[in-house]
């Protein structure tokens, strides 16, 4: 009999959480098949089967707390010789010409007559809220249902890092605009070439993390952190990238930020995307980082106040690209702009410098030539 365990927790974690099951009791494992997921507050991790088997007991539920090296469940590895390890498929029967294909006897009239009732009278439609459930296999019903659904840890610490960052920081911010047409046009002019170069797309992402990274440089104050009585200073770039996630907000790292290139940087970006849906970041991939970079324009977002990503010291918000009506050298022309938001603490941060940080970002993206000479 094989124990399936909890798997060696990263540094700093004690305990995690039963995600779900994707074995049942008297099923057979295939080795390397996941049979559950455990969420830790930081990441999911998958606990695969290191022995072909049959699963046998299952000894802790969803949603219930497990240690390191804690039995999850009972794996049966002397079946394996025995067991059917995959449902037959249905057999194909050849049909022969001469030999009649069963059918249900129903003239065409009667096929089409029942067609028509089902159109003309169709199941009534009745609208209703949906709840998450814990468990799906609960369908929900009621008109006025409700339904207390458990945080899951990765909720949990995103709620309390949100809530210490607004509690125990003097969190201000600061915005401007910034003019889109160049990033536009260069966009237009070289996707193609770019892509077919690299195998990755031209986003917007590559060219505020430069922009960025150029404007940290200028006031290393804003890559700073509070540590106490202590301002300590960064000489390197780690940009963190807002990403979201099926189980909520993740931040991924962009280490060494100022020597990357656009294209790893693209791609940097892509693989951390795929991986928050996945669960499958590491925790050195979301530890740390200087500075937080948040596009709540993806989802729509025109305008918006980021939250401090703690014990960083500045958060830079992108939002949406609209057209709007702007005035240029003395004339009204429709350019397509976006806000820009910099929430920064103000314990360490001043406000003219905040400002001028921002105006620094602003004008490398109206002027990208500005990001390859570095001025």
């Amino acid at each position: 009999m094989k124990e399936v365990k909890v798997p060696i927790l990263p540094e700093s974690i004690s305990e995690a959480t039963v995600a779900v099951w994707h074995k049942k009791p008297g099923e057979f494992v295939e080795i390397d098949d996941v049979i559950v997921e455990i969420e830790t507050d930081k990441v999911v991790l998958e606990v695969p089967a290191e022995e072909a088997g049959i699963l046998t007991e299952i000894l802790a539920k969803e949603g219930e707390t497990v240690g390191e090296q804690q039995v999850l469940a009972l794996l049966d590895d002397e079946a394996k010789s025995t067991a059917v390890t995959k449902e037959p498929k249905d057999e194909v029967k050849e049909v022969k010409a001469e030999e009649p294909i069963p059918h249900k006897q129903e003239s065409v009239q009667e096929i089409i007559k029942e067609t028509i009732e089902e159109v003309a009278a169709p199941e009534p439609i009745k609208e209703e809220l949906k709840i998450p459930a814990v468990n799906n296999n609960v369908p929900l019903s009621g008109d006025r249902m409700e339904e207390r659904v458990p945080m899951t840890r990765i909720r949990k610490t995103i709620a309390t890092r949100l809530h210490s960052a607004t509690q125990n920081t003097a969190m201000l911010t600061t915005f401007n605009e910034v003019d889109m047409s160049e990033i536009l046009a260069m966009r237009s002019s070289f996707k193609e070439a770019f892509e077919k170069k690299y195998d990755v797309k031209l986003g917007f992402m590559s060219f505020f993390v430069k922009a960025a990274v150029e404007s940290l440089k200028k006031f290393p104050t804003v890559n700073a952190y509070l540590d106490g009585d202590d301002i300590v200073y960064h000489a390197y770039c780690d940009v963190s990238v807002a990403v979201s996630s099926d189980r909520g907000l993740v931040v991924p790292v962009l280490r060494d930020a100022h020597k990357m290139a656009m294209h790893d940087i693209e791609k940097s970006i892509v693989d951390y995307a795929i991986r928050a849906q996945d669960g499958t970041l590491g925790i050195d991939e979301m530890s740390g980082g200087t500075f937080t970079i948040s596009n709540g324009g993806v989802f729509g977002s025109l305008l918006s106040t980021p939250i401090l990503n703690s014990p960083q010291s500045a958060i830079l918000g992108m939002h949406k690209t609209q057209d709007r009506a702007v005035v240029v050298d003395g004339e009204i022309v429709i350019r397509p702009m976006m806000y820009l938001a910099l929430s920064y603490d103000h314990r360490i941060i001043d406000g003219k410098e905040a400002v001028q940080f921002l105006i620094s970002i602003k004008e490398a993206l109206e002027d990208p030539a500005r990001l390859l000479l570095k001025v």
